[in-house]
């Protein structure tokens, strides 16, 4: 690069060499010269609402692998943002979130839209937070912050950048570094692991996100498979890292202390690979392991290692120990015991008016294409998604990691542009509850506008029904709010650009999603559904 050149120009030619040409945000009047001569080999990826700008950025990271750069507000669009940056950072995901700042001669005086605490904002759901003391340190800046965001556990990172930086003078060519996204796990305590498992008489796996995540999917299938024991996925997974349809699958754990140590009773030895041991809610006391249980637990993140309450922990990544694993254990001649038989896929309760949960999601079944993701955010009807669409390929079922909710519709938008930038077709389906479509509306603009191939399914039930159940779990009758009466679902994403469509028998939606599957962008099918309490677990 020639002597003489801007840190606008020293910070884009970095970010080129990162990868890093696709950028996600809603600009602002502090970013603008940050984005000034936005150049042609970037891609600029607009969304309407900071909250929904993050989480399509989380999305497409997670398809494709790699670290995504995101641009807020200062602090206004960072605040608006902070609910998805939640979700990224519980899901490791890993985002350069950058924001603009007021010009540094200025900001003593605290002008308006000025960050005055640029680093505490995004705490605690960033891994660092940094303002450039020098305007000379922008792009070195960028540079550790992508270093810091790919290494694991992978994660967030927030950069406060004063807009009067861009134009002056770069110290010379920004320093590129390359980083390791893998630390082996240790290899003595690795071959102990593995005498204890081959020692166990009733062993019992469970496998989190990460597995997914790390490309550990057929890993961890050989690994269960020459144990022979039965797995659970953890509770409320944000991704799922095992064949829902495997004969030795045994379904999610259930989501409370006590129902936990119950589907536990009667094993000797619990391996938990890439989950918290064990997210739970809503609190049901009990004992943390059945009496005779022990666990050993496999983490690439020391902070969930240090949050489990009970056994004993291993630092490292997943794949590479289950792929370790492997060549460790004999497998013991053990066989799981046998799996209930997978539903067969027919229609329920066709007849049903308003659709009942099941004959929805049955109906959904037999037409979703194989290939197709799914992203979850219809809480009160998570039991029937697992009955009937159990995930059976890698990469396949995303969902929010933060328990908030207004994630899955940004989150399958981003999905979407990530695969297509891998050059991988599929139709993305997005599976989200009435009350929670609102959250984030405003991204099926964004849908709309890159004419993305998604299948948005709006289970309208007319009520915030998994809070139905809640009250009813924590004994709080007569809490106001539930109802949502009254939101005409289609108009608004008629008005947003995407087809619309509302159905309200199987054969409506079996029909509508099938056409859904052929159109040039994507479709909103809302469909009319009966009320049904959540099953809590």
């Amino acid at each position: 690069m020639a002597h003489g050149a801007t840190i606008h120009q020293v910070t884009y030619d970095l970010l080129r060499q990162l990868g890093l040409t696709t950028v996600f945000g809603n600009p602002g009047s502090t970013e603008q010269t940050f984005l000034k001569n936005f150049p042609s080999d970037f891609r600029y990826v607009l969304g309407l609402q900071e909250a929904s700008v993050l989480a399509m950025a989380d999305g497409f990271a997670q398809s494709t692998g790699e670290p995504t750069l995101v641009n807020l507000h200062t602090s206004a669009g960072t605040g608006n943002a902070m609910g998805s940056l939640m979700s990224a950072y519980r899901g490791n995901t890993p985002l350069i979130v950058t924001a603009g700042q007021q010009t540094r001669e200025m900001v003593l005086c605290d002008p308006y839209l000025t960050n005055p605490n640029e680093t505490l904002l995004p705490l605690p759901w960033v891994k660092w937070a940094y303002e450039p003391k020098r305007a000379e340190d922008v792009p070195a800046a960028f540079m550790r912050a992508y270093t810091v965001a790919l290494q694991p556990p992978a994660g967030p990172v927030y950069l406060s950048i004063p807009l009067d930086d861009w134009d002056k003078p770069a110290l010379g060519p920004a320093v590129v570094r390359t980083v390791s996204h893998r630390v082996a796990p240790d290899a003595e305590r690795l071959k102990e692991f593995a005498d204890r498992i081959n020692r166990a008489q009733r062993p019992l796996l469970v496998f989190g996100p990460e597995v997914d995540r790390a490309g550990g999917w057929d890993a961890g299938v050989a690994f269960a498979e020459k144990l022979g024991a039965p797995v659970h996925n953890g509770p409320l997974p944000d991704r799922v890292s095992f064949p829902e349809n495997h004969p030795q699958y045994r379904g999610m754990l259930p989501l409370t202390i006590a129902g936990v140590a119950d589907a536990l009773r009667g094993h000797d030895l619990v391996v938990v690979i890439g989950a918290q041991v064990f997210r739970y809610y809503p609190y049901v006391a009990g004992d943390y392991l059945p009496e005779g249980s022990e666990l050993l637990h496999i983490t690439a993140d020391p902070a969930l290692a240090g949050a489990a309450p009970v056994g004993d922990s291993l630092i490292g990544d997943t794949r590479l120990a289950l792929e370790q694993l492997v060549g460790l254990i004999d497998g013991g001649g053990r066989t799981a015991a046998a799996a209930a038989p997978a539903p067969e896929i027919n229609i329920v309760d066709a007849d049903s008016s308003p659709l009942t949960p099941d004959a929805a999601w049955s109906t959904l079944a037999t037409v979703k294409p194989a290939d197709s993701p799914v992203v979850m955010e219809s809480t009160s009807t998570m039991a029937q998604q697992l009955h009937w669409l159990p995930t059976t390929r890698p990469g396949s079922f995303f969902a929010t990691a933060s328990g908030g909710i207004g994630w899955g519709v940004p989150g399958a938008v981003g999905i979407a542009l990530g695969d297509r930038a891998r050059g991988v077709q599929r139709t993305v389906i997005a599976t989200i509850g009435d009350g929670s479509f609102q959250y984030s509306i405003q991204a099926i603009y964004t849908a709309a506008q890159h004419k993305l191939p998604i299948v948005f399914v709006v289970m309208r039930n007319e009520e915030y029904g998994v809070l139905k159940a809640f009250a009813l779990l924590e004994e709080t009758p007569n809490v106001p709010g539930l109802e949502l009466p009254g939101l005409d679902i289609g108009a608004l994403a008629t008005g947003y650009g995407c087809r619309t469509v509302d159905v309200d028998t199987t054969e409506k939606l079996a029909a509508e999603f099938t056409a859904a599957l052929t159109v040039d962008g994507p479709t909103v099918i809302v469909v009319h559904t009966k009320p049904q309490l959540a099953h809590l677990g």
